[in-house]
């Protein structure tokens, strides 16, 4: 059965505070525990109002805390931000706390605008070197041993998944290349994706730590009563791709009725091609997108992100997709 998981940026939406959002963060992770959901993946993103989950590995050891079965990671950590040493220890750290449930995935893009980069990575001038990183933080997982000059406490000998994110060809040849996991941004970036999947596939490498390829695909589900009320939930997503665009980032904002009379024609082209990927409506319209994405790309697994104003609504989008899960397995849609 192809697995159903989350990813969340701790939206902060208008009139709210990171403290709520961390709180719905929460909410929402011990729903998603409940309903079955494989993982549930929080990321990096910096110098942006409406996204809470800055520091993300603070944020996974909160929410694994709160949960008891479902896996809990980064989707992901950018990595040129980091020493791969400082990673490692965050993260032996916590899957030493939660053995069996710490995913960690990584990118190579700096997660915000360039002078917020610049402040980050006050020593690192590119991503260039993000395949020597990647070798480095996974030497740093493997065993210690004698005499080895440097290590990571904890983190060295202990099992710690990691995946390789990715919107274009690169991650998708590294992550073949080195035997991992890999999961592609469809949810905001598609246009690579048939390409990538296939390279991933095709050149994919068994390693140490996966025998076989594994791909997840990103895909925004927004299922509510019915298309209507679904097509403008959405509009809270589209408007703040819009905003992004435009160089204002800010809160997440409320649903708008009329989103015609919010973005450009040129605005709106761009919006629909970035979330392509996407199924959104009343629990039959949301099961015949899941299905046509899932015939058409044989992802091994979904990774279903949903940026939804208003907490409740976006609490029952995800139990209406996760009773879909169950019917689609019934049917045999979700079989890999």
């Amino acid at each position: 059965m192809i697995p159903f998981s989350i990813l969340d940026l701790a939206p902060v939406t208008e009139g709210s505070d990171a403290a709520q959002a961390f709180r719905n963060t929460l909410d929402l992770a011990q729903l998603a525990d409940r309903l079955g959901y494989e993982r549930y993946w929080l990321a990096e993103h910096h110098n942006m109002p409406g996204i809470a989950s800055a520091a993300t590995a603070v944020l996974i050891g909160h929410v694994a805390g709160g949960t008891s079965r479902i896996r809990v990671g980064a989707g992901g950590i950018m990595l040129p931000n980091h020493a791969p040493l400082q990673v490692a220890e965050a993260f032996g750290t916590l899957a030493s706390l939660y053995p069996g449930r710490i995913d960690l995935g990584l990118g190579r893009a700096p997660g915000t605008d360039q002078p917020t980069a610049k402040a980050l990575r006050r020593y690192f001038d590119s991503a260039d070197a993000f395949p020597q990183d990647v070798l480095e933080l996974l030497g740093y997982f493997e065993p210690a041993t004698p005499g080895q000059p440097v290590r990571a406490v904890p983190g060295a000998g202990i099992e710690v998944p990691v995946w390789l994110l990715g919107s274009s060809l690169f991650s998708a040849t590294l992550s073949a290349r080195l035997g991992l996991p890999f999961a592609f941004a469809s949810h905001f970036a598609p246009d690579a994706m048939d390409e990538a999947l296939a390279l991933y596939r095709r050149d994919f490498r068994p390693s140490a730590r996966l025998q076989q390829p594994y791909a997840m695909l990103g895909i925004n589900v927004v299922a509510a009563a019915s298309d209507a009320e679904a097509r403008r939930l959405f509009t809270t997503q589209q408007q703040s791709f819009v905003n992004l665009r435009r160089g204002r980032p800010g809160l997440i904002p409320p649903p708008l009725d009329d989103i015609e009379s919010f973005w450009s024609p040129l605005e709106k082209l761009g919006v629909e091609r970035a979330l392509a990927c996407a199924a959104v409506g009343d629990a039959g319209t949301v099961q015949q997108g899941i299905e046509a994405f899932i015939a058409r790309h044989r992802p091994d697994e979904l990774l279903i992100t949903a940026n939804v104003f208003e907490h409740a609504a976006r609490r029952h989008s995800f139990e209406i997709v996760a009773a879909l899960h169950d019917r689609l397995a019934e049917a045999g849609m979700t079989s890999r």
